[in-house]
């Protein structure tokens, strides 16, 4: 075999081809031709192609680049008008395979438009703001003593004033505190109100405008309060509320700002702020001292910086604090860090966060689950369009007869995907709108977002639907545009579109491996969340209702309720345990430099017979007076064994003293380990402390006879205890259910995402089946007139199509389990464990569904009557 002759490189001929005025080309292409074979033969090739290229750079001048050709915008507009027309007689000839586009593409463009609305409202919050990009938010990462850290969006008073004293970087700062808020009294209207303490420069840290008094003075004087304009209205009506008071408990507040409501996007949310300074901080609270360091679970600061570059100066300075008084610190250390206002509504998540939080991973997963299914989509389009290539290829032939080129070609196909893709729009916005609803029905998602379509947000939709039809139009576009007319228009079995049978084949095997993907995800995790829901918790949960007290004194009201038949318990705490509400504190044993956090609940004496919790050694609490001194604690298994008490043995831990809070109190009872949190965290070191009325929660064993009108007698005993607030009750179980609400909603999107990418991948497999079924009908007709059975007929059409199902399934199911098991379930400390019924149930939906469309085609084509499919032959 004799060795090709080296020629010049090819990108760089072209390139030449590309610049150079026509006139001068041919005879400076064969110097440069010429200069290549002499460097060949002297230089060798290496060295004669850069030359070559060299030269071809160094010919690139005024004198021969060739003038740019100005094309008439009528003829554009003309042959835009060309596209279009036959785009759509093109859409009409084949309606079928158009349909099936055009749903394929609506159904996965709506999830689009659902991601962009959501992404859309996100970057929208706090948007009237000034200077956001200069406001940051100080929050801490607490590091306990042997735990790991945790974090926190709050952050220390004592924090906010070393930064305003310490750090040149901040033009303006504000120190937020929570739990502001209660029962508005004037006069006889009682309104419940909500807020935030704040100091005198949040009004010049944000830019909220008010409509009455001046932002520079408004929160300066202890006592003064700013209301937003909806909670003005409904404590005052009309009347101006400037300067007059307002009662919460025995505190007179006086109004000295009203300001406009917050923006629905806004990452922090409240109905009226209390000046800061109205705070006595010579008193205590539960969590210590009001400006101690280690105080960092209520309060929250903002700074504005100077300008976007003193960023790291501040970082830096915010460490330099927290280095120093961490030196004070016993148990714990605290560090600071800042984070930008525009990050805070993606995460990450936080401990204590001031408003709505939106995890930034569920976009991403939304963004991807929404890619995936449009990327099927557009399989679809490029599968079924090089499917009918013998059919358009002689389009094209005669197209490129008459003179259109390359670019016309793939123009007019790419046109045609566009109007595709924007009737697809179409048709995708009322799924939108739909599915628009359905979100905004879920209570945290309403919270966070609005979905408005806006100008800006329908032009994004129209974007998205264009970039689609590129897409999808693009490889059916290229592969149409170098077909050779002369050898398709004499013979069309000579387009070598059989190459591509396999690359079809492997469009279909990626569709269905997503969809048995998605599916099967689905069905796992529906399976985790009902076992959350039915977990063990180590307690009893049934017929129990929970009432919220909202700080009403429960003496009257819990005898009334225990004189009701249906009521067969009652027991009092501070939380609701297994729902995510977390309170914890330190606890030591021997060892006073040996402390462990531990999560608490304080009880009365009725709570652990009325929920059923185990005991392995001791007794429940005994009932004392309100006013009797604290001396039990119970704890769980957990505890003996972090601090070895009687060596991890339940029966001689009992009558141990541990300290929590400064307190000495016995160990009178150890627990079998329950969950205090939800069923996916791990169960942790617990105590429950006693309270003759913790005065939180009142849990109300109830019989399961005649629920209605207990329910009503309930009520009514509540109106008389209570005629401001609604009854806040709500049985365990439902709340049990609602703690994973989050987990419901992502199985519904996921569930949902499912289903459509099985209707895609089916419109595409229906698609291809019914195309090949009319190619082969000659050949099935031929085989029947031989004698070939219908059996085996139906066999030899289905067979392909049965494979790549078989193959996208030994793909997909392997991929799902390792997903689950390997990244999904490591997550959850308590998992149910992946069963046979999970991983095949839906193979055979999807199984189901695949065989109907395939044996329905092939059954119709089988049964044909060869005589009339043979007559003209």
């Amino acid at each position: 075999m004799k060795n090709k002759t080296p020629q010049p490189p090819t990108w760089a001929t072209r390139f030449l081809e590309a610049y150079c005025r026509p006139e001068l080309l041919e005879d400076l292409q064969g110097d440069l031709n010429e200069f290549f074979d002499r460097n060949l033969q002297t230089r060798g090739a290496f060295m004669a192609r850069l030359i070559y290229v060299i030269d071809v750079l160094k010919f690139f001048r005024p004198y021969t680049v060739r003038k740019p050709s100005l094309n008439n915008p009528l003829n554009n507009r003309f042959m835009l008008a060309s596209y279009i027309k036959t785009s759509g007689r093109s859409i009409m000839r084949s309606k079928l395979f158009s349909g099936i586009n055009i749903i394929g593409l609506a159904v996965s463009m709506s999830i689009g438009l659902l991601v962009i609305a959501i992404v859309s409202d996100l970057f929208s919050y706090d948007s009237g703001l000034q200077d956001k990009d200069r406001i940051y938010r100080v929050v801490t990462s607490l590091e306990p003593n042997g735990q790991q850290p945790v974090a926190l969006a709050s952050t220390s008073w004592k924090g906010g004033e070393l930064i305003h004293a310490q750090v040149p970087a901040v033009e303006a700062m504000t120190i937020l505190k929570n739990n502001f808020g209660g029962d508005a009294k004037i006069g006889d209207n009682t309104v419940p109100v909500s807020g935030f303490y704040a100091d005198n420069g949040f009004f010049t840290v944000f830019s909220f405008p008010l409509v009455s008094g001046v932002a520079t003075s408004a929160l300066q004087q202890p006592h003064s309060l700013v209301l937003t304009q909806t909670t003005a209205k409904k404590l005052f009506g009309e009347a101006d509320p400037m300067g007059k008071t307002v009662k919460f408990d025995s505190t007179l507040y006086t109004i000295t700002g009203v300001m406009q409501d917050i923006p629905k996007l806004s990452h922090i949310r409240f109905e009226a702020l209390a000046s800061l300074s109205s705070i006595n901080t010579s008193q205590t609270t539960g969590d210590g001292d009001y400006k101690a360091w280690s105080n960092c679970f209520s309060n929250y600061v903002y700074v504005l910086l100077k300008n976007n570059n003193s960023l790291p100066s501040f970082t830096t300075a915010l460490k330099s604090i927290s280095t120093h008084e961490n030196t004070t610190a016993a148990n714990s250390k605290i560090f600071l860090s800042p984070q930008p206002l525009k990050s805070i509504p993606m995460g990450p998540l936080m401990e204590n966060e001031d408003g709505p939080v939106f995890s930034g991973a569920i976009v991403y997963v939304l963004a991807g689950l929404a890619l995936v299914i449009l990327l099927s989509a557009c399989f679809n389009y490029t599968n079924l369009s090089i499917a009918r290539s013998l059919t358009r290829s002689r389009e094209v032939g005669i197209r490129k007869v008459m003179g259109a080129g390359r670019w016309q070609v793939i123009g007019q196909f790419i046109v045609e995907s566009v109007i595709i893709s924007l009737v697809s729009l179409a048709c995708a916005f009322f799924i939108f709108l739909v599915l628009r609803s359905q979100f905004l029905s879920f209570r945290d998602f309403m919270q966070l977002f609005s979905l408005s379509l806006s100008p800006v947000v329908i032009l994004y939709f129209i974007g998205f639907a264009v970039v689609v039809g590129v897409i999808a139009g693009a490889l059916p576009a290229f592969f149409y545009a170098k077909i050779n007319a002369v050898r398709v228009l004499k013979d069309t079995s000579s387009l070598t579109v059989f190459r591509h049978v396999n690359f079809r084949k492997a469009l279909v095997v990626v569709q269905y491996t997503l969809s048995l993907f998605f599916i099967t995800a689905t069905i796992i995790g529906y399976n985790q969340y009902k076992g959350f829901i039915h977990f063990d918790l180590g307690f009893k949960t049934e017929n129990i209702l929970n009432i919220n007290l909202q700080d009403n004194k429960d003496e009257v009201f819990a005898s009334e309720l225990a004189s009701l038949p249906a009521v067969k318990g009652i027991s009092r705490s501070v939380l609701v345990s297994s729902l995510g509400s977390l309170y914890g504190t330190g606890m030591k044993y021997n060892n006073p430099h040996d402390s462990a956090g531990v999560m608490l609940n304080t009880v009365d004496a009725g709570y652990l017979p009325l929920h059923q919790y185990t005991f392995l050694a001791g007794r429940n609490f005994t009932a004392k007076p309100k006013d009797a001194p604290e001396t039990e604690i119970i704890v769980n298994e957990q505890v003996i064994k972090r601090f070895n008490i009687g060596r991890g043995n339940p029966q001689k831990a009992i009558g141990e003293l541990v300290k929590i809070d400064g307190k000495s109190l016995a160990i009178v009872g150890v627990l079998r380990d329950f969950h205090y949190g939800t069923a996916d965290r791990k169960i942790e070191p617990t105590a429950l402390r006693y309270s003759a009325n913790p005065g939180r929660y009142l849990n109300v064993k109830l019989s399961v006879n005649n629920l209605p009108a207990t329910m009503a007698s309930i009520a009514t005993l509540w109106k008389q205890l209570d005629k401001i607030h609604p009854l806040d009750a709500e049985f365990y179980d439902v709340q049990i259910e609602k703690a994973y609400n989050a987990f419901a909603v992502l199985l519904k999107i996921v569930g949902f995402i499912a289903m459509m990418a099985v209707c895609i991948s089916s419109l595409g497999l229906f698609g291809m089946v019914i195309y090949t079924m009319e190619k082969r009908v000659k050949e099935v007709s031929i085989r029947k007139v031989l004698g070939a059975g219908e059996g085996l007929l139906m066999y030899m059409l289905s067979r392909s199509f049965l494979l790549l199902l078989l193959l996208a399934a030994l793909i997909a199911l392997p991929l799902t389990w390792l997903f689950f098991t390997k990244v999904v379930l490591n997550n959850f400390a308590y998992h149910q464990p992946i069963g046979f019924a999970d991983m095949f149930t839906g193979l055979l939906f999807v199984a189901g569904i695949a065989f109907m469309m395939i044996g329905l085609q092939t059954l119709k084509i089988v049964r044909a009557n060869p005589a009339k499919v043979l007559k003209n032959e």
